[in-house]
């Protein structure tokens, strides 16, 4: 039966540095990579035998993927790279350090951009720094100027449904590195997590998700590789 591993990407430089990311394209810290590296000895002391991996076109998880697979001593396994399976676009938030953008519009504000379903922070102004429409990697795309984690399940999922869903219903296991909300949007809807509840879902940085699937893609079990590091998992709705 169909194996789902999902790995969120290790500590970037911007984590560390506690600021909004999103689709700024950060590397990841020394930490972050040795996170990568535990996650694929992780998969291989698991036993699963990938047959393809997926990830953004984002480079702390492209490389988080690659350093997985390769500690995983699957180096060999093809690697999908997509943009709908970027990080939430955070909007006006992008690069702002969270505790002085807390100071500055109050706690509760923050909290409500980041942990909201259907709230997005303010839109990103057009011709600034972090304008994503000058980059190559989206060249022709009409790009969000903000997104809620309800946007990014619109975008994240007819990519599942067209490209990874086939591969799970024909027996494959397959590894998704990518990032928190693109990850969350994914269990949110295979646990079908309500809205209220999957802003309290959390998926450790560099710990593989284990879930088996049965022929419709219906979760039949969940498990972190390493079960100290583990979170709640996720209710089906």
């Amino acid at each position: 039966m169909p194996v789902l591993v999902l790995l969120r990407h290790g500590q970037s430089q911007w984590n560390l540095e506690n600021r909004f990311t999103g689709w700024v394209d950060v590397d990841l810290t020394a930490e972050g990579e040795a996170q990568a590296r535990k996650g694929g000895e992780l998969i291989k002391a698991a036993g699963l035998e990938l047959d393809e991996a997926y990830t953004s076109v984002q480079t702390r998880a492209i490389r988080t993927c690659n350093l997985a697979l390769d500690a995983a001593g699957q180096s060999f396994v093809p690697v999908t790279k997509d943009w709908r399976l970027n990080e939430r676009h955070y909007g006006g938030l992008t690069g702002l350090n969270k505790a002085e953008t807390a100071e500055k519009h109050g706690e509760e504000q923050v909290t409500i951009w980041r942990r909201s379903y259907d709230i997005p922070p303010p839109e990103l102004a057009p011709g600034g720094e972090y304008d994503f429409n000058k980059d190559r990697r989206y060249a022709g795309l009409d790009l969000p100027a903000t997104e809620s984690l309800k946007t990014t399940l619109v975008r994240v999922l007819p990519y599942w449904e067209a490209e990874i869903a086939p591969k799970l219903k024909a027996g494959e296991t397959i590894l998704v590195a990518a990032h928190g909300n693109s990850l969350r949007a994914i269990v949110k809807h295979l646990f079908n997590v309500p809205d209220a509840e999957i802003v309290h879902v959390e998926i450790p940085t560099g710990n593989p998700l284990a879930i088996d699937l049965d022929g419709d893609l219906k979760p039949t079990g969940a498990r972190y590789l390493d079960e100290s590091r583990a979170q709640p998992l996720p209710m089906a709705g």
